[in-house]
């Protein structure tokens, strides 16, 4: 069975557990586009775009370290991940 970074995340509920920026924390919405360094985030009715490698973010219950998927989103996929 695949884990969830292994999956494609366009479409994917997320909501943003940790970010530098204080106004970023908390929002929540649907994926949009994924490059090896963005997410592209649709909430209310308006794009975010968020840098992978400063937020932690939550996709279906599975907590995500941005750090950790710092590449392109056809090499994320063909990646085999730890398991802590």
């Amino acid at each position: 069975m695949k884990s969830i970074l292994q999956m494609p995340w366009i479409s994917k509920n997320v909501e943003i557990l940790e970010s530098p920026d204080p106004s970023l924390k908390g929002i929540s919405g649907i994926i949009l586009d994924e490059t090896s360094r963005t997410l592209v985030i649709k909430s209310q009715n308006r794009r975010i775009t968020v840098a992978k490698d400063v937020v932690k973010i939550k996709i279906e219950n599975h907590d995500i370290d941005g750090k950790n998927v710092t590449q392109k989103p056809e090499n994320r996929i063909n990646r085999r991940y730890r398991m802590d």
